[in-house]
C-alpha cells in the first residue's frame, strides 16, 4: 500500500522518519548546532536556497523536520514548521502574511494567550485585528473585513469555551474575501478533525497539549494546505508575491509554488526570530504521537461520560461539551467530529466564583495545573488564572463565561475521576 493511503493510526506511527539500510529505527535525535560540508559552494547553494539541506538548526534540523514532516502528514498538507511553542506557532503563521498597516479578522471564541497576543502585542506591531462572534451570520462578519484584511482565524474547538468552529463557513467567507482561513486544531488533533478537508488553508497547533499528552515539552507548529493560491492575489501578498531583496530577489511563488508560504515561514521568519524547539524536545513529542491515535479516543471516552454525569447533577448550572445531543454545538460536532471532539468539558456550578474555588480546591485525584490536554485529568478557573488579565466584559466577548471551570479529563480509569468529582461536589 503507498504510503499516501496510510491511516492516520499509521502515519502516527510511521511518518516523518525513514531509515535507511543500518540506520537507527527510532527517530534519532540530531542535537548539533551546525552540519559540515566539503566546499563553500554546496554551503553557499544552501543559504540561496538552491539546495535543500541542513547547516544551522534555528533553520532545520533532522530530528525536527522528521516531526514536522509526521504532523504535516497527519493534517493532510504539503509541509509543516515546528516552533517553541503554540504561541509561536500562531504568530508565525500571521506575521508570514501580515505586516504593519495590515488587519485580520479572527473569532473572538479563542484561548485567553491568543487572544492578548492578537489584540494586543500585535497591535503594538501595527498589526489590527477585529474580534468577531463565529455564530453571527456571514454578512455580519463580511462587514468585519477591510481592504488591508489578510487572513481569517479560529478553532476549531474553542479554548477553554468548548464551542466548535462552523469551518466551512468561516472557509468560504475568507476565501470571498481572498484570504486564507487559518485555524487552530489543537484541541481535536488531526484524528479528530483535518480542517484541510472543509476548506482551512493553514493549520496550526501548540503541541504542548494532545500531540505530547505527557506534558514534557513546550512546543507548536504550522502546517500549509498548499491549496491557497497567493499569485490570485498578489496586491494582497507582497510578501510572498514579489522579490526577496534578503534571498537576492527571489521571488517564494514563483521559486516555490505550493510551498512558497512554507519556505518563506522558515528561510525568513525563523531565520530573523529563531522561535524552534530544541531536537530533544521534538524527540519527546514524536513519541507521543506515536500513541495520539490511542490516546484520543480514550479522552473522548472518559469525557463522554464525564459530562453526561455533569449534565445531570442539579448543583451544576451547566455543561458545554458536544458529546451531550442537546449542546448548541452537537449539530457542528456531528458534520466535522464524528469520531468525537477531545477530552475537554466546559461547565459552570450554581453559586458564584468562590464555589467555583471551593469546588477545585476539594478535588483530590484532579489537579489544578495551568495546563490542559495531557494524559491526566485536570482543572482550571479561566477567570481566576490563564484570563485573569480580562475584565467580566472581556471575558464574556471572550467567549468564556467568568464561573466557567475548564475540566480536562485524562485517560485514567473513570470511575476514579467520577468518584474525584462527586466528591468535591458534597463539600459545596
Amino acid at each position: 500500500m503507498e504510503k499516501k493511503n496510510w491511516k492516520p493510526a499509521t502515519l502516527c506511527v510511521q511518518a516523518g522518519w525513514e531509515p535507511k539500510n543500518g540506520e537507527s529505527r527510532v527517530l534519532p535525535i540530531y542535537q548539533s548546532t551546525t552540519f559540515k560540508y566539503d566546499n563553500t559552494e554546496e554551503m553557499a547553494d544552501l543559504f540561496d536556497l538552491k539546495k535543500e539541506g541542513y547547516f544551522y538548526t534555528r533553520l532545520a534540523n533532522p530530528t525536527n523536520d522528521a516531526v514536522a514532516r509526521k504532523i504535516a502528514a497527519l493534517e493532510g498538507g504539503v509541509g509543516a514548521m515546528l516552533t517553541s511553542s503554540g504561541q509561536a506557532a500562531n504568530f508565525y503563521a500571521l506575521f508570514n502574511i501580515c505586516e504593519a498597516g495590515d488587519h485580520f479578522v479572527t473569532s473572538n471564541e479563542i484561548y485567553g494567550g491568543t487572544y492578548n497576543l492578537f489584540g494586543v502585542t500585535l497591535k503594538k506591531l501595527g498589526i489590527e485585528c477585529t474580534f468577531i462572534s463565529q455564530e453571527a451570520s456571514e454578512e455580519e462578519i463580511d462587514k468585519a473585513f477591510r481592504p488591508n484584511t489578510k487572513a481569517l482565524f479560529g478553532e476549531t474547538i474553542s479554548n477553554p469555551g468548548c464551542k466548535i468552529l462552523d469551518i466551512e463557513k468561516f472557509a468560504r467567507i475568507a476565501h470571498k474575501h481572498g484570504v486564507p482561513l487559518i485555524v487552530d486544531n489543537t484541541f481535536p488533533t488531526p484524528i479528530n478533525c483535518r480542517p484541510f478537508e472543509w476548506g482551512a488553508d493553514i493549520v496550526t497547533h501548540s503541541t504542548t497539549k494532545y500531540m505530547d499528552g505527557h506534558a514534557t515539552q513546550v512546543g507548536g507548529c504550522v502546517v500549509d494546505s498548499g491549496n491557497f493560491d497567493w499569485d490570485a492575489h498578489a496586491d494582497k501578498f507582497p510578501g510572498l508575491c514579489t522579490p526577496d531583496d534578503s534571498y537576492h530577489g527571489l521571488t517564494y511563488t514563483k521559486a516555490f509554488g505550493k510551498m512558497a508560504y512554507m519556505t518563506k515561514l522558515v528561510a525568513q521568519l525563523m531565520r530573523d526570530l529563531g522561535s524552534i524547539p530544541s531536537p530533544q524536545n521534538a524527540f519527546l513529542l514524536n513519541l507521543g504521537l506515536e500513541t495520539l491515535h490511542l490516546r484520543i479516543k480514550r479522552h473522548c471516552e472518559n469525557a463522554q461520560r464525564v459530562a453526561e454525569f455533569l449534565a445531570q447533577d442539579n448543583r451544576v448550572a451547566w455543561v458545554h461539551y458536544s458529546g451531550l445531543k442537546n449542546d448548541e454545538c452537537h449539530a457542528l460536532a456531528e458534520k466535522y467530529l464524528p469520531n468525537g471532539s477531545c477530552g475537554v468539558i466546559a461547565f459552570g456550578l450554581k453559586g458564584t466564583r468562590e464555589t467555583a474555588v471551593q469546588f477545585m480546591d476539594s478535588l483530590k485525584l484532579i489537579a489544578i495545573v495551568t495546563h490542559v490536554a495531557d494524559a491526566r485529568t485536570c482543572v482550571l478557573h479561566p477567570a481566576s488564572h490563564t484570563h485573569r488579565q480580562l475584565s467580566d466584559e472581556q471575558l464574556r466577548e471572550a467567549g468564556v463565561a467568568p464561573d466557567l471551570i475548564r475540566l480536562s479529563v485524562g485517560i485514567e480509569d473513570c470511575d476514579d475521576i467520577l468518584a474525584d468529582i462527586r466528591q468535591a461536589l458534597e463539600k459545596i
